[in-house]
């Protein structure tokens, strides 16, 4: 699956935050979804966190676990430098 997507970088990713662009798109663990759906991202922010960046160190003590993020399309993969 992985070679399919294509690859963003950090700051195309910071991008599709929300306000600059109208996507809302997040990074976990390599790859990035697309969150625009959920109403819990509403305007780009979800509680604490702010779409557009990579949340992996963030949600290591999150409320849920990783499965949440099944609800959500895989639009690209994180670029890693």
């Amino acid at each position: 699956m992985k070679e399919e997507l294509p690859e963003y970088s950090k700051s195309q990713l910071a991008l599709r935050n929300g306000q600059d662009k109208p996507q809302i798109w997040i990074a976990y663990k390599g790859y990035i979804y697309d969150v625009g759906e959920s109403r819990l991202w509403k305007n780009g922010m979800h509680y604490e966190h702010w779409a557009g960046q990579d949340l992996t160190e963030e949600l290591y003590d999150a409320p849920h676990s990783d499965a949440v993020f099944s609800r959500f399309q895989v639009v690209g993969i994180l670029r890693s430098l």
